[in-house]
């Protein structure tokens, strides 16, 4: 029997072809809106790297600087104090790798001609069996067609200069900016909540202090990562004999930085340059070396110091730095992934607002792929009542 009451099919289909239109409408509306978002960075991009860069170094320097500024040192002081030994770190590092660079490049470039003559005598070989007269003229091919492309060629000297030039700017304006960060950022969030008013401030607060936290754990942890793999590989590297061992060891570390990606692109020139010099034994050992050493990183030590911290699958991790570099270049790999972190940890502060709001229980506290315990110290945010924690009463708190 059927219920007159109940709907027709008619109405369900409508009601639900509504609710998509309606969705469809607001989901263009923010699709629109986040492609403006993304060409204005692009057009000001020269600003946004450097605030970006500054941004990541002061997460390095912030936790010295608390420490200093707990111990009554002035805050201006403190900031002055850590940026002035990091830079003094970062020469020293610069130091002592500009003397191993300078003085194993002959030992790179002998290993170099010997392998292409190692190549030379495979090609002459079969299955190829290529001739001498055939090998000179594809060298004489591929020199006619540098000497066509001198003029692009000096173009792109002319432009990497250039691009030299523009990073040594941004790093300087960037350490300029990670100052001024250090220095005002305990001031910064209780001056947008006070602009912003009671409800929407508290809310900026907590989400800013929440993006700031897993921005620097980012950071930190990633440091510790890398610096324990540039540690295992650049000993490794030593033990084989392989040049460049420092140079190469600390481009470890830096890739640590662009999660998956880094590490294979160091590991790959490492493997590359003992291939080139000691010969292909040696390279399978380095290369049977970095694996191993990733395998412990991966299995081991980032589920130690990281846990899910990110709460970022990998694919969403190698898509963000595909997305990144395809976009604004190797800064935009360097960034995808904490800019991927912050969005993330905005989205589950959202989502956890949504849920307080609906009196729903999913058993969890929104940090879905996280292992860290949610201190729940943000604050509610009910539909008829401003949160309880009032942006004054932060400020006067960090004033104080």
């Amino acid at each position: 029997m059927i219920d007159p009451d109940a709907p027709t099919r008619g109405r369900v289909i409508g009601d639900g072809l509504a609710w998509t239109a309606r969705w469809s409408w607001r989901f263009l509306a923010v699709a629109a809106a986040l492609v403006v978002v993304g060409l204005v960075i692009g057009q000001l991009w020269s600003i946004v790297f450097p605030v970006l860069l500054g941004l990541i170094i002061a997460t390095v320097l912030d936790p010295p600087v608390a420490w200093l500024r707990a111990r009554k040192v002035p805050s201006t002081l403190a900031a002055l104090l850590v940026v002035l030994a990091g830079l003094a770190i970062l020469g020293g590092v610069i130091a002592l790798l500009a003397p191993s660079v300078a003085g194993q490049a002959p030992a790179i470039a002998q290993g170099a001609v010997g392998g292409l003559q190692q190549i030379q005598q495979w090609v002459q070989g079969p299955p190829l069996n290529l001739g001498a007269s055939q090998i000179g003229g594809y060298l004489d091919l591929a020199v006619q067609r540098l000497q066509q492309s001198a003029a692009q060629i000096a173009g792109g000297v002319v432009t990497g200069i250039t691009a030299v030039a523009n990073g040594v700017i941004n790093g300087v304006l960037a350490i300029i900016l990670a100052f001024l960060f250090v220095k005002d950022g305990p001031r910064f969030l209780p001056w947008i909540g006070r602009r912003t008013g009671p409800r929407a401030g508290a809310h900026l607060e907590a989400v800013g202090r929440r993006a700031w936290d897993r921005l620097g754990g980012f950071i930190r942890s990633q440091a510790l990562i890398g610096l324990v793999d540039a540690l295992f590989i650049g000993i490794g590297l030593v033990i084989f004999g392989v040049p460049l061992a420092l140079p190469l060891a600390v481009l470890t570390f830096f890739g640590a930085f662009i999660p998956i990606i880094g590490a294979f692109v160091a590991g790959a020139l490492a493997v590359l340059i003992a291939l080139v010099v000691q010969g292909p034994t040696v390279a399978l050992g380095v290369l049977v070396l970095i694996l191993a050493v990733q395998q412990i990183e991966g299995n081991l030590l980032q589920p130690l110091v990281q846990g899910k911290g990110l709460g970022l699958n990998s694919a969403v991790v190698i898509l963000a730095v595909t997305g990144g570099s395809s976009l604004f270049g190797i800064a935009g790999a360097f960034f995808a992934v904490p800019v991927a972190a912050v969005g993330a940890e905005i989205f589950r502060y959202l989502d956890q607002q949504v849920t307080r709001r609906t009196g729903e229980d999913t058993g969890d506290t929104g940090n879905t792929g996280n292992t860290e315990p949610d201190t729940d110290d943000d604050p509610p945010a009910p539909a008829d009542a401003p949160p309880p924690s009032a942006p004054g009463d932060t400020a006067e708190r960090t004033d104080r």
